[in-house]
């Protein structure tokens, strides 16, 4: 059973896209908690129509978004100490080949 899922990719795929990764998820995360307060005062209502799982899941949203900003924070301090790692290492490849450090 073959289907157009299975087998090699017909392209390369694409590099990841980077961008302001923190400001995104803080900003979906408040986003998710402004939803949670504006509709708690309407609880009432929303738990006799059988909608009370929107507030909670607007809780969630904004329980994993805080989750999700401890980890970019994490991953954005990590990328960012691997480049700083790799301009030592070049800095250092480039006096031995020269001889010593340049003043």
């Amino acid at each position: 059973m073959t289907g157009s899922w299975m087998g090699t990719p017909h392209r390369e795929a694409p590099e990841p896209l980077e961008g302001p990764v923190v400001g995104t998820v803080l900003g979906g995360t408040i986003i998710w908690f402004v939803l949670f307060l504006l509709q708690l005062p309407f609880y009432g209502w929303y738990s006799d129509h059988g909608y009370a799982w929107w507030i909670w899941t607007c809780l969630a949203g904004s329980g994993l978004g805080l989750i999700g900003l401890w980890y970019v924070r994490g991953r954005d301090a990590a990328i960012k100490r691997a480049a700083a790692a790799a301009r030592a290492g070049t800095e250092a490849e480039t006096e031995e080949t020269e001889g010593g450090p340049s003043v």
